[in-house]
């Protein structure tokens, strides 16, 4: 069987001013791509350049974290934005973080929505049209990262935007291969071994367990692991020994 290499992906940046969320430098040395807040959700000027840099430095692909402008929710509030100034604000936060990426010497690489924007670019076209509409404002051949069979991937791909394929190790699945809420108890598997095991599970055979008990084909290139959860670092560097030496490449998609 051969194996296709596994992007490891995580959400930094996640402080505002004081406040600090993620282990930002630990995590670079364990993920291969950062999804960087640009401010909406979580994030500022100072947090999103001391990313970048530190990104850069490790190699470490940088990733827009786009999302609805909800930082006293964290971005997990349901939110109706029209789509003309979802679309705006979508390449405002790309530009954003753009600057501090070249300054660091690298660039933004793709696009990825978070919390309940990224919930409802899964069903929503007319959302999942304005991100696209934002990212094309921004830049026409950045990738889009996201669920499998997504609208916003749908969207992605018919204007022209190359899609990539997002599981979570850490996220209970419904039986549609889509996310259980996270307002539902066990939406967030919280045991580090069955993390593990449900990571290596997707990157070699692309199946995980439902909620439900049932089998979800799950085939992704790149594989998510929450910065913001208790013991993120060790969980992080756990998943990527085990994915190493069950024989699965672990790479940028970018």
């Amino acid at each position: 069987m051969t194996l296709v290499p596994i992007d490891l992906n995580a959400d930094l940046g996640e402080g505002f001013g004081r406040w600090t969320l993620t282990d930002d430098e630990r995590l670079l040395s364990v993920v291969t791509s950062a999804n960087v807040a640009c401010g909406f959700h979580a994030g500022d000027a100072a947090t999103m350049r001391r990313v970048c840099e530190l990104a850069a430095a490790r190699g470490v692909r940088i990733g827009a974290q786009v999302s609805y402008r909800d930082l006293a929710g964290f971005g997990r509030r349901a939110m109706d934005v029209p789509a003309a100034e979802l679309a705006a604000e979508v390449a405002y936060q790309i530009g954003a973080l753009e600057v501090f990426a070249r300054a660091a010497g690298s660039r933004v690489s793709y696009v990825k929505p978070h919390g309940a924007l990224y919930n409802r670019v899964v069903r929503d076209a007319e959302q999942a049209a304005a991100v696209v509409e934002g990212v094309l404002l921004a830049d026409r051949t950045l990738p889009v990262l996201g669920l499998p069979g997504s609208r916003l991937h749908e969207a992605a791909a018919t204007a022209g935007l190359p899609v990539v394929a997002e599981a979570f190790g850490d996220r209970a699945y419904r039986a549609d291969g889509s996310l259980l809420p996270r307002s539902q108890e066990g939406a967030v598997v919280t045991d580090p071994d069955e993390v593990v095991e449900r990571a290596v599970s997707m990157a070699r055979f692309g199946v995980v367990t439902a909620h439900c008990g049932s089998s979800v084909e799950v085939r992704a290139r790149s594989l998510c692991l929450h910065g913001d959860t208790p013991g993120a670092v060790g969980l992080a560097r756990r998943v990527r020994e085990r994915l190493e030496a069950s024989g699965v490449r672990v790479e940028a998609f970018a």
